[in-house]
């Protein structure tokens, strides 16, 4: 019998993590080859060849292209849904396993050659908690206590790491004004973040407070007894809940809710819903030594994490292995005051003049057509559009992946193109394409207006010499 309701634990993590997992592949099915394919925007197949396979380990080293990057993204879908519907444990401790490490396996491949694209923070989260997720078990084990710790572990270094890089970051953190500018600034609004947006002063201090207490305060009862935990662990969930509701963050709040999890009280909650559990029986030596083993890696491997936790140089959302085992994490150590978007356009005309109609690309989650509601998007990722708000930050200067997206907007290209909301040329590609550059506030009325600041990247067509001049610039 689990008299802890470890059982319970587990099942809610395993469904969780089925379901993160799911949308993972789903956005390296839609997205993968746009991206990085054999004629992405930032080519996976060039990364490889100069970068060895030591530093990023991948099976796309032994088994590379578009058609490779599909099947495993659908591979990777089928396992997730293993992993969603239960099936994954319902067949005995090897098969369980194996899920799960195959899951581990085929994301590592995408995100070791994913490269910016692949540079987020909820890439090393997914991998670790995937990771410890291999141990816990199928279900008709008894869990073990090492492995759901382990999991607290993880939802402790994420929440108190984004709480110190916010305490030691941007000033607004401590004048308690940091949320009178996020919701707008945010990299991805939703419908809801313009609600957010206008409530009070008063309101956006409180919401500051609330976050120092659920990210410094609530992650240190994670490791008390009970209720403690799960009274810590009920905080930290309700916080994240804010979060998922005021923007679209991918799936780094849904994955950290799920981790959090593991600090509830698992027979309260079995009480409270009338779940019995089912047969458990003792899980076998070999299984009970390799937890150990775990146990033993995830310290060893916490210790410069820890360090860097500590520092007063403390970095965020770093990887210190290429397997990505234990990481160390954080979010918004600094907030962006002014929103500024890079509109691209095109046109069909021979020449450009100062009459020349131009037609819009709409991206599908990103600001642009002003009278446009923010959709609702996560847990699924948009990638391009996220690099879109990074590309127009102040004083960053033109990326190359940018310049390629010109070229491939200039040849028409289909799978480019795909990425967008829509083609406003059809037919035919455009002429020329240029990128101009906005400051966006949200409308008193409606969802946006806009101001141009000025021209972000000058008309170009296919072709064009200074284009091909900047694209040269860059290692290829």
């Amino acid at each position: 019998m689990d008299a802890d309701g470890y059982w319970v634990i587990r099942l809610l993590l395993q469904r969780g993590l089925g379901l993160i997992y799911l949308m993972a592949f789903l956005v390296a099915l839609n997205q993968f080859r746009a991206l990085c394919g054999d004629r992405g925007l930032l080519s996976a197949r060039n990364f490889m060849r100069d970068v060895p396979f030591r530093s990023a380990p991948s099976l796309f080293y032994l088994w590379g292209g578009d058609a490779v990057y599909r099947a495993c993204a659908l591979a990777g879908i089928l396992l997730a849904l293993l992993a969603l519907s239960g099936l994954s444990e319902a067949y005995g401790t090897l098969f369980s396993m194996l899920v799960w490490f195959l899951l581990w396996v085929l994301y590592l491949s995408f995100v070791n050659i994913g490269q910016t694209f692949y540079a987020f923070g909820w890439e090393s989260l997914l991998l670790e908690s995937g990771f410890l997720a291999i141990f816990l078990g199928p279900t008709d084990m008894a869990p073990h206590w090492v492995v759901i710790w382990l999991f607290r572990w993880l939802a402790f270094r994420v929440m108190f790491g984004a709480g110190l890089i916010k305490w030691r970051g941007d000033p607004c953190w401590h004048d308690l004004t940091c949320l009178d500018y996020h919701f707008e600034s945010q990299p991805m609004p939703n419908p809801l973040s313009a609600f957010f947006h206008r409530l009070p002063p008063r309101v956006h201090k409180a919401g500051v407070l609330f976050n120092h207490a659920a990210e410094l305060g609530a992650p240190v009862l994670f490791f008390a007894p009970q209720p403690l935990a799960g009274i810590g662990g009920a905080f930290s969930l309700l916080f994240l809940l804010s979060i998922i509701v005021s923007g679209n963050f991918a799936w780094l709040n849904w994955l950290t809710a799920i981790l959090c999890l593991s600090t509830l009280d698992g027979a309260l909650i079995a009480k409270m819903a009338s779940l019995q559990p089912p047969p458990l029986h003792a899980a076998p030596p070999l299984f009970t030594a390799l937890i150990w083993g775990l146990a033993l890696v995830v310290a060893l491997k916490s210790v410069q994490p820890v360090r860097n936790l500590f520092s007063k140089r403390q970095i965020m959302n770093t990887s210190f292995d290429p397997f990505h085992l234990v990481n160390t994490y954080g979010a918004f150590g600094s907030i962006t005051r002014l929103r500024y978007e890079i509109v691209l356009e095109g046109t069909d005309e021979e020449r450009v003049t100062e009459r020349t109609h131009w037609k819009e690309y709409e991206f599908r989650g990103k600001p642009g057509n002003p009278l446009r509601m923010p959709p609702l998007i996560a847990p699924y990722h948009l990638r391009l559009d996220w690099l879109m708000w990074f590309e127009a930050m102040p004083s960053r200067g033109v990326s190359s992946w940018f310049i390629h997206l010109v070229i491939k907007l200039l040849e028409g290209d289909r799978q480019t193109l795909a990425l967008l909301a829509g083609n406003p040329f059809p037919d035919h590609p455009p002429r020329f394409v240029r990128a101009l550059y906005y400051r966006y506030t949200f409308a008193k009325k409606g969802w946006w207006q806009r101001r141009l600041v000025g021209i972000y990247l000058e008309p170009h067509a296919a072709g064009d010499k200074e284009l091909r001049r900047i694209m040269e610039a860059y290692e290829w």
